[in-house]
């Protein structure tokens, strides 16, 4: 079960990473939140029946932790570690290149309310509107009115940076 686990989360890590720079300002708070969904995944894993598409359940499970850390201040926990694991968990580090690039848009993906930002990173990994529905627990009809709003508002964020 470890080795189908850890060979899942590393397939998929990229969205674990996303989720980690939409919801996380700071590399330390971003490796916290990494550990804090892969710790709630390993959670989830054993009742994850194959139903839904796996990136569906990390993004649900990444999604919904993230939004719950942000909304509350709670008194951190040690993290657990998982450095005792026989198999190799993904890297997190980033490369400069990918930080320049994106620096703009994830400026004004951190104006955005934690909703605003679960849409966006969905759309951005491009997941339909059927798949956002589900993973977020809202209408298709309400992704496609919240997605069109907030383009426009990051396009005006984007904007204003560059004046």
């Amino acid at each position: 079960m470890e080795k189908e686990f850890v060979s899942l989360l590393n397939q998929h890590r990229g969205i674990i990473f996303k989720i980690c720079k939409v919801y996380c300002q700071n590399e330390e708070d971003r490796q916290d939140l990494f550990q804090e969904i892969v710790l709630q995944l390993w959670k989830a894993f054993p009742a994850f029946k194959h139903e839904a598409n796996v990136s569906t359940w990390m993004y649900r499970i990444g999604m919904n932790t993230a939004i719950s850390n942000y909304r509350k201040e709670k008194t951190r926990q040690p993290p657990i570690s998982f450095s005792n694991l026989p198999y190799p968990l993904p890297d997190f580090s980033e490369t400069d290149d990918f930080i320049i690039e994106t620096a703009p848009l994830y400026k004004a993906i951190d104006q955005l309310s934690p909703i605003e930002k679960a849409l966006v990173l969905l759309y951005l990994d491009n997941n339909s509107y059927d798949e956002m529905a589900v993973i977020l627990g809202i209408s298709k009809s309400n992704v496609g009115v919240k997605l069109n709003r907030i383009k426009v508002k990051l396009e005006k964020l984007i904007k204003s940076f560059q004046n």
